[in-house]
Protein backbone atom coordinates (compact mmCIF):
# COMPACT_ATOMS: atom_id res chain seq x y z
CA UNK A 1 0.00 0.00 0.00
CA UNK A 2 1.44 3.28 -1.27
CA UNK A 3 2.13 6.19 1.64
CA UNK A 4 -0.45 8.90 1.87
CA UNK A 5 0.46 11.88 -0.60
CA UNK A 6 0.92 15.32 0.72
CA UNK A 7 -1.72 17.05 0.14
CA UNK A 8 -2.64 21.01 -0.06
CA UNK A 9 -5.10 21.79 2.88
CA UNK A 10 -8.63 22.63 1.90
CA UNK A 11 -11.34 24.02 3.36
CA UNK A 12 -15.28 23.50 2.36
CA UNK A 13 -17.74 24.76 3.57
CA UNK A 14 -21.26 23.68 3.45
CA UNK A 15 -23.97 26.31 3.04
CA UNK A 16 -27.71 26.48 1.83
CA UNK A 17 -28.37 30.49 1.11
CA UNK A 18 -27.16 33.09 -0.79
CA UNK A 19 -26.05 34.96 1.89
CA UNK A 20 -24.14 31.70 3.28
CA UNK A 21 -22.53 31.85 0.04
CA UNK A 22 -20.77 35.37 0.06
CA UNK A 23 -19.69 34.48 3.81
CA UNK A 24 -18.21 31.15 2.70
CA UNK A 25 -16.01 32.72 -0.36
CA UNK A 26 -15.32 36.32 2.03
CA UNK A 27 -14.09 34.26 4.72
CA UNK A 28 -11.81 32.26 3.09
CA UNK A 29 -13.26 28.64 1.81
CA UNK A 30 -11.40 26.69 -0.47
CA UNK A 31 -14.43 24.74 -1.75
CA UNK A 32 -18.61 25.24 -1.29
CA UNK A 33 -20.68 22.24 0.00
CA UNK A 34 -23.71 23.51 -2.18
CA UNK A 35 -27.13 22.55 -0.18
CA UNK A 36 -30.42 23.53 1.11
CA UNK A 37 -32.28 22.84 4.22
CA UNK A 38 -28.86 21.99 5.99
CA UNK A 39 -31.31 21.92 9.09
CA UNK A 40 -32.27 18.40 7.66
CA UNK A 41 -28.82 17.34 7.01
CA UNK A 42 -28.41 18.91 3.66
CA UNK A 43 -30.85 18.38 0.70
CA UNK A 44 -30.08 19.45 -2.94
CA UNK A 45 -30.08 23.13 -3.67
CA UNK A 46 -32.32 24.75 -6.22
CA UNK A 47 -30.73 24.94 -10.21
CA UNK A 48 -31.51 28.90 -9.47
CA UNK A 49 -29.24 28.43 -6.70
CA UNK A 50 -26.56 26.43 -8.67
CA UNK A 51 -26.60 28.70 -11.02
CA UNK A 52 -25.56 31.70 -8.60
CA UNK A 53 -23.04 29.63 -6.81
CA UNK A 54 -21.24 29.09 -10.67
CA UNK A 55 -20.03 32.59 -10.51
CA UNK A 56 -18.23 31.44 -7.38
CA UNK A 57 -13.96 32.26 -7.38
CA UNK A 58 -13.69 28.63 -6.39
CA UNK A 59 -15.02 25.14 -6.93
CA UNK A 60 -18.53 24.65 -5.94
CA UNK A 61 -20.09 21.03 -5.52
CA UNK A 62 -24.03 20.31 -5.47
CA UNK A 63 -25.19 17.71 -2.68
CA UNK A 64 -27.37 15.43 -4.74
CA UNK A 65 -30.05 14.49 -1.89
CA UNK A 66 -33.45 14.53 -3.09
CA UNK A 67 -35.10 13.85 0.15
CA UNK A 68 -34.60 13.54 4.03
CA UNK A 69 -34.75 10.51 5.98
CA UNK A 70 -32.28 6.69 4.68
CA UNK A 71 -30.20 6.51 1.75
CA UNK A 72 -32.45 4.17 0.38
CA UNK A 73 -33.31 5.28 -3.09
CA UNK A 74 -36.22 3.71 -5.25
CA UNK A 75 -36.91 4.70 -8.93
CA UNK A 76 -38.30 7.88 -8.44
CA UNK A 77 -35.51 9.16 -6.22
CA UNK A 78 -32.98 7.81 -8.65
CA UNK A 79 -34.17 9.86 -11.52
CA UNK A 80 -34.43 13.12 -9.83
CA UNK A 81 -30.73 12.66 -8.37
CA UNK A 82 -29.79 12.54 -12.11
CA UNK A 83 -31.73 15.27 -13.32
CA UNK A 84 -29.89 17.19 -10.71
CA UNK A 85 -26.54 15.80 -11.53
CA UNK A 86 -26.89 17.17 -15.24
CA UNK A 87 -28.26 20.45 -13.22
CA UNK A 88 -25.45 20.56 -11.64
CA UNK A 89 -23.56 20.30 -14.80
CA UNK A 90 -25.04 22.45 -16.79
CA UNK A 91 -24.97 25.39 -14.59
CA UNK A 92 -21.46 24.69 -14.56
CA UNK A 93 -20.63 23.48 -10.97
CA UNK A 94 -17.11 21.26 -10.39
CA UNK A 95 -18.31 18.49 -8.93
CA UNK A 96 -21.19 16.78 -6.87
CA UNK A 97 -21.91 15.20 -3.89
CA UNK A 98 -23.53 11.74 -3.76
CA UNK A 99 -24.39 9.02 -1.91
CA UNK A 100 -26.90 5.67 -1.50
CA UNK A 101 -27.45 2.57 0.71
CA UNK A 102 -29.15 -0.49 -0.67
CA UNK A 103 -30.18 -1.42 2.67
CA UNK A 104 -29.84 0.12 6.14
CA UNK A 105 -25.55 -0.22 6.77
CA UNK A 106 -25.02 -1.44 3.18
CA UNK A 107 -23.72 1.11 -0.16
CA UNK A 108 -25.74 0.75 -2.63
CA UNK A 109 -22.83 -0.22 -5.87
CA UNK A 110 -25.83 -0.15 -9.00
CA UNK A 111 -27.25 2.55 -7.88
CA UNK A 112 -23.65 4.41 -7.26
CA UNK A 113 -22.36 3.29 -10.72
CA UNK A 114 -25.42 4.83 -12.30
CA UNK A 115 -25.19 8.13 -10.67
CA UNK A 116 -21.41 7.95 -11.17
CA UNK A 117 -22.21 7.37 -14.72
CA UNK A 118 -24.09 10.34 -14.91
CA UNK A 119 -22.28 12.57 -13.30
CA UNK A 120 -19.09 11.78 -15.04
CA UNK A 121 -16.58 14.75 -16.02
CA UNK A 122 -17.64 16.30 -12.56
CA UNK A 123 -15.62 15.86 -9.40
CA UNK A 124 -17.17 13.23 -7.07
CA UNK A 125 -17.70 13.36 -2.93
CA UNK A 126 -19.28 10.08 -1.10
CA UNK A 127 -21.42 11.95 1.10
CA UNK A 128 -21.99 10.43 5.26
CA UNK A 129 -24.50 7.67 3.95
CA UNK A 130 -20.42 6.27 4.25
CA UNK A 131 -20.86 7.07 8.24
CA UNK A 132 -24.02 4.61 8.92
CA UNK A 133 -22.39 1.62 6.93
CA UNK A 134 -21.44 -1.62 9.13
CA UNK A 135 -17.87 -2.12 6.98
CA UNK A 136 -16.18 0.66 6.09
CA UNK A 137 -13.37 -0.92 4.74
CA UNK A 138 -15.57 -2.33 2.05
CA UNK A 139 -17.22 0.71 1.65
CA UNK A 140 -14.01 3.03 1.05
CA UNK A 141 -13.02 0.28 -1.49
CA UNK A 142 -15.98 0.87 -3.60
CA UNK A 143 -15.52 4.49 -2.98
CA UNK A 144 -12.16 3.66 -5.04
CA UNK A 145 -13.16 1.80 -7.51
CA UNK A 146 -15.98 4.13 -8.74
CA UNK A 147 -13.52 7.08 -8.57
CA UNK A 148 -15.10 9.07 -5.95
CA UNK A 149 -12.12 11.49 -4.83
CA UNK A 150 -13.18 11.64 -1.09
CA UNK A 151 -15.33 10.38 1.24
CA UNK A 152 -16.63 13.35 4.01
CA UNK A 153 -16.81 11.56 7.46
CA UNK A 154 -17.13 11.50 10.76
CA UNK A 155 -15.62 8.13 11.73
CA UNK A 156 -19.23 6.87 11.87
CA UNK A 157 -19.18 9.21 15.06
CA UNK A 158 -21.99 11.68 16.03
CA UNK A 159 -19.15 14.68 15.44
CA UNK A 160 -15.47 13.92 13.74
CA UNK A 161 -13.62 14.43 17.35
CA UNK A 162 -15.44 11.27 17.94
CA UNK A 163 -14.44 9.71 15.77
CA UNK A 164 -10.34 9.98 15.31
CA UNK A 165 -9.52 6.85 15.48
CA UNK A 166 -11.28 5.73 12.87
CA UNK A 167 -10.73 8.74 10.82
CA UNK A 168 -6.80 7.60 11.14
CA UNK A 169 -7.46 3.95 10.62
CA UNK A 170 -9.67 4.93 7.54
CA UNK A 171 -6.60 7.60 6.30
CA UNK A 172 -4.49 4.07 6.28
CA UNK A 173 -6.21 2.41 4.49
CA UNK A 174 -6.75 5.05 1.85
CA UNK A 175 -2.90 4.94 1.61
CA UNK A 176 -3.44 7.99 -1.15
CA UNK A 177 -5.72 6.53 -3.17
CA UNK A 178 -8.80 8.99 -2.11
CA UNK A 179 -8.77 11.52 0.20
CA UNK A 180 -10.45 11.22 3.79
CA UNK A 181 -12.70 14.69 4.80
CA UNK A 182 -13.56 14.48 8.13
CA UNK A 183 -16.72 16.77 8.59
CA UNK A 184 -19.26 17.03 11.80
CA UNK A 185 -18.10 19.65 14.21
CA UNK A 186 -15.29 21.08 12.99
CA UNK A 187 -14.60 24.17 14.56
CA UNK A 188 -11.39 26.14 15.16
CA UNK A 189 -10.30 24.52 18.29
CA UNK A 190 -10.10 20.53 16.94
CA UNK A 191 -9.03 21.62 13.54
CA UNK A 192 -5.27 21.12 14.40
CA UNK A 193 -6.31 17.54 15.86
CA UNK A 194 -8.22 15.63 12.30
CA UNK A 195 -4.85 17.74 10.50
CA UNK A 196 -2.50 15.73 12.78
CA UNK A 197 -3.64 12.64 11.19
CA UNK A 198 -1.67 11.73 8.73
CA UNK A 199 -2.87 11.81 5.37
CA UNK A 200 -5.82 14.02 6.32
CA UNK A 201 -5.62 17.73 4.55
CA UNK A 202 -9.54 18.37 3.59
CA UNK A 203 -11.94 19.17 6.36
CA UNK A 204 -15.63 20.19 5.86
CA UNK A 205 -17.29 22.63 8.20
CA UNK A 206 -20.50 24.65 8.26
CA UNK A 207 -18.91 27.42 10.68
CA UNK A 208 -22.65 28.83 11.16
CA UNK A 209 -24.01 30.33 14.43
CA UNK A 210 -27.33 30.93 15.73
CA UNK A 211 -29.47 33.62 14.70
CA UNK A 212 -32.56 34.65 16.05
CA UNK A 213 -35.83 33.52 14.42
CA UNK A 214 -38.35 35.96 13.60
CA UNK A 215 -41.30 34.41 16.57
CA UNK A 216 -44.34 35.03 13.89
CA UNK A 217 -42.31 32.93 11.71
CA UNK A 218 -42.06 30.21 13.77
CA UNK A 219 -45.83 30.26 15.01
CA UNK A 220 -46.61 29.89 11.14
CA UNK A 221 -44.17 26.81 10.80
CA UNK A 222 -42.23 28.45 8.22
CA UNK A 223 -38.55 28.75 9.73
CA UNK A 224 -37.53 26.02 13.29
CA UNK A 225 -36.86 27.07 16.67
CA UNK A 226 -33.55 27.75 16.30
CA UNK A 227 -32.09 29.47 12.84
CA UNK A 228 -28.29 28.84 12.02
CA UNK A 229 -26.07 31.32 9.30
CA UNK A 230 -22.77 30.54 8.06
CA UNK A 231 -20.67 33.21 9.29
CA UNK A 232 -17.55 34.81 7.84
CA UNK A 233 -15.80 35.29 11.01
CA UNK A 234 -16.08 31.85 12.14
CA UNK A 235 -14.93 30.90 8.69
CA UNK A 236 -12.05 33.29 8.63
CA UNK A 237 -11.12 31.85 12.15
CA UNK A 238 -11.40 28.17 10.96
CA UNK A 239 -9.17 28.58 7.87
CA UNK A 240 -6.53 30.37 9.92
CA UNK A 241 -6.32 27.62 12.68
CA UNK A 242 -6.41 25.43 9.58
CA UNK A 243 -3.21 27.00 7.88
CA UNK A 244 -1.84 27.34 11.54
CA UNK A 245 -1.50 23.73 12.38
CA UNK A 246 1.56 22.32 12.82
Amino acid sequence: MSEPQIRPRILEICVDDAEGLTAAVKGGADRIELCSSLGSGGLTPSRGFMELAARAPIPVHALIRPRIGDFVYGEDDIGIMIADIEAARTAGLAGVVLGAARAPGVLDRPVLQRLVSAAQGLDLTLHRAFDVVDDFDAALELAVELGFSRILTSGGARHADAGLETLARLSRRAGGRISIMPGGGVRPGNVARLLAIPGISDVHASSSQPRAADRRLVEFGFVGEEMRQTDEATVRALKTALQLAP
